[in-house]
């Protein structure tokens, strides 16, 4: 929030970005659990003498913001979501410091998945995925919450049920239209919760890591469709809507998605010179590109959500 200082408004904050973590869990079985977190920190404090007194008096180190990290990672003595470390890393700064007003954390995790060895689950071993899972959590003083979940890097494509018409044509358009072509997107969303304050979140353990894996699953079965027969996309943009619509309907403590779906083309390859057409591969051998791309993003969310 903005203050006044010597005739002008003044808004500041500080923290620190990039903290890296690996927590590591053991259960007496000798089964392990990882998980490797990627932790940006931001306070809002009353500090404004630092920036006009040089006076360093209620300044948090942003070294010892780091250090916070991972002291609360080793007192998370139980497996907990990425979710609710969050709020306990927040929690901590507005409640252990007077001086901090509101602590903003934001989360990438890493998405290490346990190997499966003969059809069994490893009890230590452990693989690189793709999509990262993503969390900021907003806690202010009073205890009030804004937490946001996300995914990002989810790679999605589908090689038929999918077209383009009916769109504006004018003297720069050369894009034909058509009912059949691939369609490759980079799905980046984020969802934002409807608990407002620190005692409404579920107490249920692990209940975002489970939520998180539903949110997703959901998006995927929407773009693909059912298994034998998919379902046809007629634009990105219906896509998009139809996926976060979905997410919606299906999960009343979410009341806002975000969704990013940049248009990834794969374009059809056939080879001409000037005395015609040497081989026609009849939409079977594709250019892949990412740039340029198309661009497409909206939100979707129920009346009284404040994204």
């Amino acid at each position: 929030m903005a203050e006044r200082v010597e005739g002008f408004n003044f808004e500041q904050r500080h923290g620190k970005e990039r903290v890296r973590v690996a927590r590591l869990w053991k259960t007496k079985e000798g089964k392990h659990y990882v998980v490797e977190w990627r932790v940006g920190i931001s306070l809002f404090s009353d500090c404004v003498n630092s920036y006009l007194r040089d006076d360093n008096s209620d300044i948090v180190a942003t070294d010892t913001m780091k250090n916070t990290v991972y002291a609360k990672a080793k007192e998370c003595s139980e497996i907990l979501s990425v979710e609710n470390f969050a709020i306990e890393l927040a929690k901590h700064f507005i409640s252990f410091y007077r001086q901090v007003t509101t602590a903003i954390v934001n989360i990438v995790e890493k998405p290490w998945e346990r190997i499966i060895v003969d059809g069994q689950p490893h009890m230590h071993g452990f693989k690189l995925g793709s999509e990262r899972h993503t969390v900021e959590a907003i806690v202010k003083k009073s205890g009030a919450l804004q937490l946001t979940s996300g995914v990002e890097g989810l790679s999605v494509l589908k090689t038929t049920k999918s077209g383009f018409e009916g769109f504006i044509r004018d003297k720069y358009t050369a894009l034909p239209e058509t009912r059949e072509r691939m369609l490759a997107t980079e799905v980046t969303g984020l969802w934002r919760y409807s608990y407002e304050s620190l005692s409404s979140v579920p107490q249920k353990p692990l209940y975002f890591m489970e939520r998180y894996g539903d949110v997703k699953r959901v998006l995927l079965e929407t773009f693909f469709g059912p298994p034998n027969v998919g379902v046809y996309s007629p634009s990105v943009q219906s896509t998009l809507y139809q996926m976060a619509r979905a997410t919606l309907n299906r999960f009343p403590d979410i009341d806002s998605v975000q969704l990013k779906m940049p248009n990834i083309h794969f374009l059809p390859v056939n080879i001409s010179n000037t005395g015609g057409q040497i081989v026609k591969f009849n939409d079977d051998v594709y250019l892949p590109t990412d740039e340029p791309h198309g661009s497409i993003q909206a939100t979707l969310s129920r009346f009284w959500s404040k994204m």
